[in-house]
């Protein structure tokens, strides 16, 4: 687990108002619940402004200091989620991997992390506008969880397409949930518009100030537990995150090098750096990081630290978010699983490393994690459909199934084929869904089918 000191200089005049050693303990979400209350807003507010009274100035980003201050005023309102070095994975990748479990955050989110610190740096008349964002679930959930708790109104508008599980879990905090658009710009485009014509203050999930700098406390609790984490690797959408940990790190660690993932459906921020427009080819189960742009101030922050995006396939997150929970036994959502799916896919970039991956979130929905399990028990060998030529005699059937048996293959479901083949008449083909230990037992039954005079075949097409 983490270690519990924050890096945080406490002499630091920003952060005067928290005393060396003050603060709670913490723990993983999973084990103490909802977190303690969150500093008192008036509080929170005039630590923010020690550092920067107001707003920010039009397209002023934020830095590595005003990341030590959110760290401050956060505290007491998220967890200080694990951080744990995986002895298996660094065996099966041939590096060194340490997870930053942020799944275990109360919304299973860091997304709680830039809420938090956006809504205690709002002024009295702020908070009594109330709040609006768009958001493609994790932002969503994050800014409805602690503006419920702080008792500010909350209005969100999420893209058609987002899980329900995102979208009923914001409606149980409270917050008014408004279904607009394809695509996560589309909902942006509304949410723009309502806090125009309504007056509530907009807080952008990753274009934001304070949330960049809320959001970038992930990494300085990761090097506070393993400051010798060569390389630190997070998801990459809008930026935000990516942004808020390379003040972080770089503040502490100028050396460190830092990686974002994206899929090669949803590449805006690796192409937005190579100075090529905006494209997206495909559906992706990383809807957390499927944003078409970058915002301006974190593509500010990436280009100025030269930092790199790396592209994975949609099969390469699949197959991490199915290791993660046989491996870890832990639940991510897909834009979670991209900093492993990137380790796995470019190997030789981090071998021999000591390698950081945060996991961003676990709010996947059930039947896509079922689809997800399916799929990777299917590419493993552990589940398979084979296709055996049998006499359509009585007894033929049984005689099959006997040997499959005796293979100790556990068969799953069975379907006859005598109209749609090419076979003579008397004869049917019979497809077996099966579960095996792996392709060599798979070869093993295909194998005994075929010394017992049924000729077999895997047919997975």
């Amino acid at each position: 687990m983490c270690s519990h000191a924050r890096n945080i200089d406490h002499h630091d005049p920003r952060v005067t108002a928290l005393a060396p050693g003050a603060g709670p303990t913490f723990r993983p979400a999973a084990a103490t619940g909802r977190p303690p209350a969150p500093t008192p807003p008036g509080t929170a507010a005039r630590r923010v402004a020690n550092f920067r009274a107001g707003p920010y100035p039009s397209g002023v980003g934020p830095s590595f200091e005003d990341v030590k201050a959110a760290a401050a005023v956060i505290q007491s309102g998220v967890a200080y989620s694990p951080c744990l070095a995986s002895q298996t994975l660094s065996e099966v990748l041939g590096t060194s991997v340490v997870l930053k479990f942020e799944n275990h955050q109360f919304t299973a989110s860091f997304k709680e992390r830039g809420a938090l610190n956006a809504l205690l740096a709002l002024s009295a008349g702020e908070r009594r506008r109330g709040v609006i964002a768009p958001s493609a679930g994790n932002h969503a959930q994050g800014l409805a969880y602690h503006a419920e708790r702080l008792g500010i109104a909350c209005t969100l508008v999420m893209p058609r397409f987002t899980p329900n599980v995102k979208v009923m879990q914001t409606q149980a905090f409270g917050a008014k949930v408004i279904l607009q658009g394809e695509t996560f710009d589309e909902a942006e485009a509304h949410a723009r518009s309502l806090a125009r014509e309504n007056g509530p203050l907009l807080i952008h999930p990753y274009d934001d100030p304070r949330v960049i700098a809320g959001q970038g406390t992930v990494a300085l609790e990761m090097l506070a537990a393993f400051p010798d984490l060569e390389v630190l690797v997070a998801p990459v959408g809008g930026g935000g995150l990516l942004a808020g940990m390379v003040l972080a790190a770089r503040g502490l660690r100028p050396d460190i090098t830092l990686y974002g993932v994206q899929t090669r459906s949803y590449p805006g921020v690796h192409r937005a750096l190579h100075g090529l427009p905006d494209e997206v080819t495909a559906p992706t189960i990383a809807e957390g990081i499927a944003v078409k742009r970058p915002g301006d101030l974190t593509l500010a922050v990436l280009k100025k630290a030269q930092t790199e995006v790396l592209l994975v396939e949609e099969g390469d997150l699949e197959e991490a978010v199915l290791l993660l929970l046989e491996v870890e036994k832990t639940v991510v959502e897909g834009a979670a699983a991209a900093p492993l799916a990137a380790v796995m896919h470019h190997r030789a970039l981090f071998s021999g490393k000591k390698v950081g991956l945060v996991l961003s979130g676990g709010n996947i929905d059930p039947m896509l994690l079922g689809a997800v399990i399916e799929r990777g028990m299917v590419r493993s060998g552990r589940l398979v459909r084979i296709r055996v030529e049998v006499r359509d005699l009585p007894g033929a059937l049984s005689e099959v199934t006997e040997v499959i048996g005796n293979t100790n293959a556990n068969i799953q479901e069975v379907q006859h084929q005598r109209a749609f083949t090419d076979l003579p008449l008397q004869t049917t083909e019979v497809d077996f869904v099966l579960r095996t230990r792996d392709q060599s037992h798979v070869a093993e039954v295909l194998q005994a089918l075929r010394t017992a005079g049924y000729p077999a075949d895997q047919h997975n097409g």
